[in-house]
């Protein structure tokens, strides 16, 4: 699941349905469980593909994904005149004045359309309607948005604020030589706490994805993520296990055993409100992602200081880490004005103005935690929401699993949080 997955227009989540590839996908898993699973999880171990034979992108195994017969446009074209962009992204997910900006600098009108869920956004991309720009197109269905040819190669030359971009994004292992995606957000997985009701620190624990969650004295008071990967990683990380991308059915049940031990200990609830339960004292200890507490600010009470929300994600980077593309859409009727939008976000200063009502960070050079301070868009105390380019690199993707193995990953997140 995406951060913005549910998000509504006026500002809350809802907890999404289940998709019928999800219970398709379910209906196998427990299929698979009943029939114990233990080859078929072998044999998909020993190589990492998706439906198609689609390659699944690892920092060990990066891919470079093939062009023939899907050219780019050529270089030195005018934009687009009388245009309007075509824009497909979440909901929620950029600022409206970034938008108006762009459509002044280039005299056209650029119109949004949103989606909830990225399986919606491929479904209705497959049907055959058009945009021009796919925006936050997560890594794991890059393999798909490719092979069916829904996204064009890239042109270079329009898109020379890529060097504002960390180094890292000029051959991401998802993408060599970024053929088909610009970076857009970047956001890691962590814990968030109120300060003023939980003395403990999480910095001075050995595990804290375990110690923190686990304290029954704080029963009623601790959520989790809804989210079947991030809930399974939580589980396994509890058990310091950082593989995230695991197919071991072992590993996997040991997550789930230890989830239903947490629900047992602490009473812990399931949602994705982490943004707004820990500033206004509803949840004490909230599995959360870090764009979301970056908008704490804005949820804390009247008289409240934001300072008693704390988010803590691992010095050493061993934890989850997650980032979103823009994509040129193959369908695009405005391809120039499409390459020159996804350039545009990656300006700095535009930049800025999106994470300052996005909350969102963005990976540029020039965007360090000291500098959203000192725009006065993050407080000092969660300056920890900030992702660092060495957190990038030493964090853990949740990554597209091989079929068999995603749906044991769901089944057991079904199993453990049926008793949440």
């Amino acid at each position: 699941m995406h951060p913005r997955e549910g998000w509504q227009p006026d500002g809350t989540r809802r907890r999404p349905a289940l998709s019928r590839r999800q219970a398709l996908q379910r209906g196998f898993a427990a299929a698979v469980l009943v029939g114990g699973g233990s080859t078929l999880l072998d044999a998909c171990a020993s190589y990492l593909v998706g439906p198609n034979n689609i390659p699944l992108p690892r920092p060990n195994r990066p891919v470079t994904w093939p062009v023939t017969g899907n050219a780019a446009i050529a270089s030195n074209l005018k934009p687009e005149t009388g245009a309007t962009l075509q824009v497909y992204n979440w909901v929620a997910y950029i600022n409206q004045a970034c938008v108006n900006s762009f459509a002044k600098k280039y005299k056209c009108k650029v119109e949004v359309t949103t989606f909830n869920t990225m399986n919606e956004a491929l479904a209705k991309l497959r049907s055959g309607l058009k945009f021009d720009v796919l925006m936050g197109a997560t890594i794991d269905v890059l393999g798909d948005l490719i092979e069916s040819k829904l996204v064009q190669p890239l042109n270079h030359s329009y898109i020379p604020n890529i060097e504002q971009a960390w180094p890292d994004f000029k051959d991401p292992y998802y993408d060599r030589g970024w053929r088909y995606t610009v970076p857009y957000t970047i956001y890691t997985t962590g814990i968030a706490w109120r300060k003023d009701k939980v003395p403990e620190n999480p910095y001075t624990m050995r595990n804290p994805w375990r110690e923190m969650l686990f304290q029954p004295k704080y029963k009623g008071k601790v959520a989790i993520l809804d989210d079947y990967r991030e809930g399974i990683s939580l589980g396994l990380m509890m058990n310091d296990i950082y593989d995230l991308n695991t197919t071991s059915k072992a590993q996997i049940d040991l997550s789930r055993q230890t989830l239903q031990q947490l629900a047992t200990a602490v009473d812990v609830q399931i949602d994705n409100n982490d943004y707004s339960e820990v500033p206004d004292g509803q949840t004490w200890i909230h599995h959360a992602w870090s764009g979301d507490m970056a908008a704490a600010p804005s949820y804390m009470p009247k008289g409240v200081p934001v300072d008693v929300v704390g988010y803590w994600f691992p010095r050493d980077g061993k934890g989850p880490i997650a980032n979103d593309t823009n994509t040129v859409l193959r369908s695009a009727s405005n391809p120039v004005l499409a390459h020159l939008f996804v350039n545009y976000l990656l300006d700095e200063p535009v930049a800025v103005e999106n994470i300052s009502w996005n909350g969102y960070m963005q990976p540029l050079t020039a965007i360090t935690p000291e500098l959203l301070v000192k725009e006065q868009i993050l407080p000092p105390s969660l300056m920890s929401t900030a992702v660092l380019p060495t957190d990038f690199r030493r964090g853990v993707g949740e990554l597209q699993l091989p079929v068999d193995a995603d749906a044991l990953w769901q089944q057991a997140w079904l199993v453990a949080s049926n008793g949440l």
